[in-house]
């Protein structure tokens, strides 16, 4: 067996089932599938049975720890030479193994990823939200575009790695939030050849509501300071964009009577976000609500970042005592 799928669940039943249904139209089927319910109150296991006669699946429940230590439980009884690491809510195009074995062939490498699309039957909301998290205006694009301003750290919606490099770095940490760029830096650390592999993308339903989202980016920003205070080395220039963003956007509106001008950079702003992505996504609307989007996704990592900068880094707490209702429930 050379593919093993880990695919942690959390009341997601209705996603994996589109998730799997596109697992069954792969044209490469040398691969398992390991399905591992997080302690869910909503259960696919129903789900799974439906496709018991058309992949190799297995499925496991156990009690909630996370997405991390989830994802270890899977890889723990894999068999696999390469374990495939998926969020539930994403949705694979038929080709996406075959163009990983491609890659595989042109170079080996121990790690890789690839980025995320929005698929034509996601909502407006869904494509805006998309949009943020990919464009490089609003410097999601870095982690997903074919040319990279730092090293490519792959995320846990889309991630390969050999599963002997994988038990050779325990998996990954016991994190809430950030653990994948957690175990993407221990991949460097250890010396391991990680790789983009711009064909292998997938469609990623991401969050389905503007509140969702930021508390999701909300989070990020924190998880980033807490990667920060663990390897110092990982803090960018680019990571302190959204907090430079926020700042900037809290004094342009507190001078807005003394400094027009700030208003007129926010307008500009505005507007290119919102032919941009009007072109991308053919439809103005999906443009509109891009803007309300890349603002969300930049403010909320931006003041997740400064909290967690001053908790952590000023104030001295720990990731426990100062995260406790955000990581810890």
């Amino acid at each position: 067996m050379k593919y093993s799928f880990i695919i942690p669940v959390y009341n997601r039943p209705e996603e994996v089932d589109e998730l799997l249904g596109s697992l069954v139209r792969q044209t490469s089927r040398e691969f398992e599938v390991i399905v591992v319910e997080d302690g869910s109150s909503l259960p696919c296991k129903d789900v799974v049975n439906r496709y018991a006669d058309k992949l190799s699946i297995h499925y496991f429940y156990k009690e909630n720890s996370g997405p991390g230590l989830t994802r270890n439980f899977g890889a723990e009884r894999a068999v696999g030479d390469y374990l495939i690491i998926l969020d539930s809510d994403c949705i694979l195009p038929a080709d996406y193994l075959e163009n990983i074995e491609l890659e595989l062939q042109k170079e080996s490498v121990d790690a890789f990823g690839g980025p995320d699309r929005a698929h034509e039957s996601f909502s407006d909301i869904q494509k805006a939200i998309n949009y943020a998290m990919t464009s490089f205006f609003t410097t999601g694009g870095i982690r997903g575009g074919k040319k990279k301003m730092d090293k490519f750290y792959p995320r846990s919606f889309n991630m390969g790695i050999r599963s002997d490099v994988y038990k050779l770095l325990g998996g990954f940490s016991e994190m809430r939030f950030g653990e994948d760029i957690d175990f993407s830096i221990r991949i460097f650390r250890g010396g391991y050849v990680c790789r983009l592999f711009p064909e292998a993308w997938v469609w990623h339903k991401r969050r389905t509501g503007l509140k969702k989202f930021f508390k999701q980016v909300y989070n990020s920003g924190i998880a980033r300071i807490n990667l920060y205070k663990k390897y110092p080395e990982s803090l960018k220039l680019v990571h302190l964009l959204p907090a430079i963003f926020t700042l900037g956007v809290v004094s342009v509106l507190c001078l807005a009577w003394f400094w027009p001008v700030g208003l007129g950079l926010l307008f500009l702003f505005s507007l290119l976000i919102c032919i941009d992505s009007s072109i991308q996504n053919t439809s103005l609307y999906i443009g509109l609500f891009s803007v309300v989007a890349a603002f969300i996704q930049l403010i909320g990592y931006g003041s997740g970042f400064l909290s967690a900068w001053w908790k952590r880094c000023v104030q001295g707490k720990n990731e426990f005592a100062a995260f406790q209702k955000n990581f810890y429930k």
